[in-house]
């Protein structure tokens, strides 16, 4: 699988898009093509005072423990929140070698 698909070993150009986008104000991100939108029916577990998201986008990090650069894809943050289930609060830190020790 392709970094761009996976995020994983992405491209200096791929995470300068990610954080260029991630930068954009939320009405720019919002209509971004490469945002995703979220399902708030899916999202109806999370119990909290603040928004529930409208979309998703492609998130950069650096891992936590060694510092590796990946992308945390829109695609995955939906799966991760809405069918997963996971807290809203819940941000990428660890890349996906460190995840897997």
């Amino acid at each position: 699988m392709s970094s761009k698909a996976t995020g994983r070993n992405p491209s200096a150009q791929e995470l300068r898009e990610a954080e260029r986008i991630a930068a954009l104000r939320p009405s720019q991100q919002r209509d971004h093509p490469s945002a995703v939108a979220a399902d708030p029916s899916k999202l109806a577990h999370i119990n909290t005072y603040g928004a529930l998201p409208e979309f998703y986008i492609d998130q950069p990090f650096s891992c936590r423990d060694c510092g590796k650069a990946e992308i945390w894809r829109a695609a995955d943050q939906k799966w991760y929140y809405e069918e997963a289930k996971g807290h809203i609060d819940a941000k990428a830190v660890r890349c996906h070698d460190c995840r897997k020790r």
